[in-house]
């Protein structure tokens, strides 16, 4: 399917690429197929290419001297783009302790959505989430496919900072918070994984349009985990997918 793309002159080196303003994953499989096609294409040109919910950013190595022919020939790029037949990604399991020291959000929403504590543990941990960008922080997974049921606004007040691995939801997202860090995300557990590693060869494991899914454990379970992410023994689960 073919979008009706905008663009703007984001900066001297740099175009902006909008789809409409929507959360869904044909628009994100569209944006991802247009990101591979123009890394290809402009190999020795683009310096990077960002990717959000309906947007994409294009940075250059040089000025853009002439904006309307490099928007004309971005536009010629995506109605030539090439569109593989199956696009390959990988589903990431993630382990999450919802015990009460972690849940820090959960009784209200519980309270407020009227639902049981262990039934949003069980609407949380059930879907297969897409990962649509990361942002905010590096490592910061902005997932979609939250259960209706569990949607929750935004804190009017963030709190001052909430601890590395926090789940949260906010809206109808959810995710996962890399490090230590103010939130306006209302919180209902907690991962021991490492979600961004600045030496690592690739920082972050996920990737825009991979997939997570959640599964319950056990507050011991969470400190052994921990205890084995430290020592590096830790194995992540994870399997290859296709659209």
């Amino acid at each position: 399917m073919d979008y009706n793309l905008t663009y703007h002159h984001f900066s001297e080196r740099s175009i902006l690429v909008n789809w409409p303003q929507i959360i869904d994953k044909n628009v994100l499989n569209d944006i991802l197929f247009y990101k591979n096609n123009l890394e290809i294409y402009y190999a020795k040109e683009i310096v990077q290419v960002k990717t959000a919910y309906n947007s994409l950013l294009i940075t250059y190595n040089r000025t853009i001297d002439n904006i309307n022919d490099e928007i004309s020939a971005l536009k010629l790029q995506y109605n030539s783009r090439l569109k593989l037949d199956k696009a390959s990604h990988k589903l990431w399991r993630i382990p999450v302790c919802y015990a009460d020291e972690f849940a820090l959000d959960i009784d209200e929403i519980s309270t407020k959505n009227k639902i049981s504590k262990s039934e949003i543990i069980r609407l949380h941990s059930e879907p297969i989430y897409t990962v649509f960008f990361i942002g905010f922080l590096p490592g910061f997974l902005y997932l979609g496919g939250l259960n209706e049921r569990l949607y929750y606004p935004r804190k009017r007040r963030p709190k001052f900072n909430i601890e590395k691995g926090a789940v949260a939801i906010g809206e109808m997202q959810t995710g996962i918070y890399p490090n230590a860090s103010p939130a306006g995300w209302n919180v209902i557990g907690n991962s021991p994984l490492n979600f961004f590693n600045v030496n690592a060869q690739v920082s972050c494991f996920a990737k825009p349009g991979d997939c997570i899914q959640f599964f319950p454990i056990t507050l011991n379970d969470y400190h052994t985990i921990s205890r084995d992410v430290s020592s590096r023994v830790y194995k992540l689960e994870n399997e290859i997918i296709y659209d």
